[in-house]
């Protein structure tokens, strides 16, 4: 019998480093760095990461088959020189920047690599070979290989990774065929990071909050992006006017020719959000849906596939992914759950099983994917929690599961804000009631509360639900599996509140924000829509019954649910995380694991309770 061979996928340098192990093609583990570390979208090496999933595995170093990195460092500094060359005299200061840092260390990536793990293997003297993947082929891997799929289309569409900024695949077994690709600067992910930029957010960061921000506004820039900085084609191929666009050779994505297109400068981050700024997010968002609709019927009508996969940053735009699967041609949609640059790591490791070394996939259905509910991260006993807990003097109550389920059901009935940290850690930008904040759908409250009291964000920014697989289209507007929350469809028809004529007369975009849209309003956006996540007992067994408790006392079998952090923090990783940010909101009931703790009977603060002094905001 063959000794398992165990390769281990790294993502590093750029933004969301992470690790991720698999064994066989199994995954074991993965985590993001940020989520050690608490510095959001952390990019340095995941040593954190590494460690905790080699002890997952229980594996040393020396004992992997491989490493696989998640892209090629010398193809991206030949982009980076011929782009110099190309836009010459221009972005000389940005050039001179930028060289000592690649000349030092990236292009020597593979010795970097080496030394980083020699600090982490007690036998120094035994490294696993590294091999190096294309950033698309890791996005495609990742979005393929996990999926319930025998033979699917893949499309990823990002900013940019050597060259590639969108590329098409077929995945048929254990191969990944390339087909054709989009090239940088053209960029459908820098064009929406450029508008993410210009209304004040952070690029690489802000995207869902322009997504979010879209329904209040109006189209009324489409026609200006057309006319004047993308020439998109009927396939859905397109090419950037870069006379708009800094980001070839300045440190700034737009230029002033942006800032006189769309009437006005930047908006200073922080600023009061004005009407501008929702027409331009409604705007880039429309054109955005109509490029991605338009590649994935191209796609379709190519190969002939009835699957698709997605993976890539775009990818996470579950507005857009929302319009594939109703309006596109494909009938089964799968999208990675780490769609981003944390999820390259998961690619490239199964690049490595199954491009490089040859293996088969394992046997699937076509109704499960080989994410495992996407709860790859490190989980906590009820014992070791209990330690924390005495240690820090901290009241609570151990229940057993049966009264555990029935107590937060009737807390969220009592419209309780309860922190809710359970089993194995999510990987990729969603909490998915490993790592949640959740509350009651139905209360016209929630949304506001949550929103200025608990996560300390945005007002604008929407809430998304959590429902029973089984009962999904009694609220919305689908009935497929949504278990990553990467799929928005509108709440049904007959549990809208219709505006009435005074509003709709006197009340646009903001105005609407809290105006009940249905008998879930927490959870339904100003265009009707909402953020789905399916639960599933088969993967998320607590989370499931939680929520069955719940209907049993409401009838309502939805609840809402965001991911446990405050504004800036990463995703909390362990009991020690989640109880200094229950400590530092106004959140009325932790849950960890077995263990309650209620706000109104904790005598210990923490000596310092403000999180700004600690996280930069996103």
């Amino acid at each position: 019998m063959q000794p398992p061979k165990w390769i281990l996928g790294i993502s590093a340098f750029y933004h969301d480093s992470a690790a991720c192990l698999v064994k066989d093609g199994y995954i074991v583990a993965a985590a993001q760095e940020e989520r050690f570390t608490r510095k959001k979208h952390d990019a340095r090496f995941p040593v954190n990461a590494i460690r905790y999933c080699l002890k997952e595995g229980n594996v040393s170093l020396c004992e992997l088959a491989s490493l696989a990195f998640y892209d090629k460092p010398l193809v991206k500094f030949e982009r980076l020189l011929e782009t110099y060359l190309a836009f010459a005299p221009q972005g000389i200061l940005s050039f001179l920047a930028a060289m000592p840092v690649w000349l030092k260390e990236k292009l020597l990536l593979k010795d970097l690599i080496k030394r980083e793990l020699r600090a982490i293997s007690a036998d120094r003297s035994s490294l696993p070979p590294i091999l190096f993947t294309e950033h698309h082929e890791s996005h495609a891997a990742s979005a393929f290989y996990p999926s319930p799929f025998e033979k699917a289309a893949v499309l990823c569409v990002d900013g940019v990774g050597e060259w590639a900024t969108t590329s098409a695949w077929i995945g048929q077994g254990r191969s990944l065929t390339p087909l054709w690709e989009i090239a940088f600067p053209h960029s459908l992910g820098l064009l929406y990071s450029a508008f993410t930029y210009f209304t004040g957010f952070k690029v690489n960061s802000g995207e869902y909050k322009v997504m979010g921000l879209a329904p209040y506004g109006r189209p009324k820039y489409v026609r200006a992006i057309y006319d004047h900085l993308i020439d998109l084609k009927p396939d859905g191929t397109f090419r950037l006017n870069m006379d708009y666009f800094n980001y070839c050779t300045g440190l700034t994505m737009t230029n002033g020719k942006f800032d006189k297109l769309f009437d006005g400068p930047v908006r200073k981050p922080e600023s009061p959000l004005t009407q501008r700024e929702m027409d331009l997010a409604r705007s880039v968002q429309e054109v955005t849906e109509e490029i991605m609709l338009r590649l994935s019927r191209t796609l379709q009508s190519e190969t002939g596939m009835e699957n698709l996969c997605l993976a890539g940053g775009v990818a996470l735009n579950c507005v857009a992914n929302g319009r594939i699967l109703r309006e596109g041609s494909f009938k089964r949609l799968w999208i990675q759950p780490a769609a981003g640059d944390a999820g390259g790591a998961l690619g490239a490791a199964l690049a490595a099983v199954h491009g490089y070394d040859q293996q088969p996939r394992a046997a699937r259905s076509n109704d499960t994917d080989q994410m495992r509910g996407s709860y790859l991260g490190p989980s906590f006993s009820n014992e070791d929690i209990e330690v924390f807990l005495k240690a820090k003097g901290a009241p609570h109550l151990r229940l057993d599961d049966e009264e555990l389920f029935a107590r937060v059901a009737d807390e969220l009935a009592a419209e309780k804000v309860v922190g809710w940290f359970q089993g194995r850690m999510e990987f990729g930008p969603r909490a998915l009631g490993g790592r949640s904040i959740i509350g009651d759908a139905r209360s016209p409250k929630m949304q506001s509360v949550m929103n200025l009291k608990i996560k300390y964000r945005e007002s604008f920014r929407p809430f998304a639900p959590s429902v029973l697989r089984e009962s999904v289209s009694k609220y919305f507007s689908i009935d497929v599996d949504s278990p990553y929350m990467l799929l928005v469809a509108p709440v049904v028809e007959g549990r809208r509140t219709p505006i009435s004529k005074a509003q709709a007369d006197t009340l646009w975009g903001i105005d609407l924000l809290n105006v009940p849209k249905s008998d879930i309003p927490a959870v339904t956006h100003v265009d009707y829509s909402a953020r789905i996540q399916t639960v599933h007992k088969e993967t998320n067994p607590r989370y499931y019954r939680l929520i069955k408790a719940f209907e049993t006392r409401t009838g309502h079998s939805v609840i809402v649910n965001t991911s446990f952090n405050v504004r800036g923090e990463p995703i909390v990783c362990t009991p020690e995380d989640a109880y200094r940010c229950f400590m530092r909101t106004e959140m009325d009931v932790l849950v960890l694991e077995n263990c309650v703790l209620y706000r109104s009977e904790q005598t210990k603060l923490q000596e310092d309770s403000d999180w700004r002094k600690e996280f930069e905001l996103d």
